[in-house]
């Protein structure tokens, strides 16, 4: 596939996570609940865990931004579902360093629809907005 097709196609799935986020809302019970916010792009995001026995067995987020900050949470809240948390915090270590235009070896982990955002990494601006579900996710979990 050309890197035109891939671009397109990376952007789909952007925009496809953006306007049909997967996991917005909230969850009820014992639940780790994080706000965070970027205010230089005024992305802000509510992210919900429900951990039990170190797997996130839910996750839901509730927030506005731009595109590049509600799509990372949506699929972030995918890919950590049924993950055990230390599965969940690999996948945000690999994130950050795609981020950083860092190679970035996938260690038995799929990172799926993920790697549609790794083009931001040419953004400088734009990786805060991408980063801040992740960044709520590390946060519950090293408080919670």
């Amino acid at each position: 596939m050309s890197f035109n097709n891939l671009d397109t196609l990376y952007r789909q799935v952007i925009m496809d996570h953006y306007k049909n986020p997967r996991n917005k809302g909230s969850l009820e019970g014992d639940i780790l609940t994080v706000d965070m916010n970027n205010p230089t792009c005024g992305d802000r995001i509510q992210l919900q865990l429900q951990v039990e026995d170190g797997i996130v067995k839910d996750a839901k987020f509730q927030g506005e931004g731009c595109s590049i900050s509600m799509a990372s949470a949506s699929m972030m809240t995918q890919a950590i579902k049924g993950k055990k948390i230390e599965d969940a915090m690999k996948m945000s270590t690999m994130f950050s360093q795609m981020m950083l235009g860092e190679e970035v070896d996938e260690e038995g982990i799929d990172l799926g629809d993920i790697q549609a955002l790794q083009g931001v990494s040419k953004f400088p601006a734009r990786i805060k907005c991408a980063t801040l579900s992740w960044k709520a996710m590390e946060k519950g979990v090293n408080e919670g």
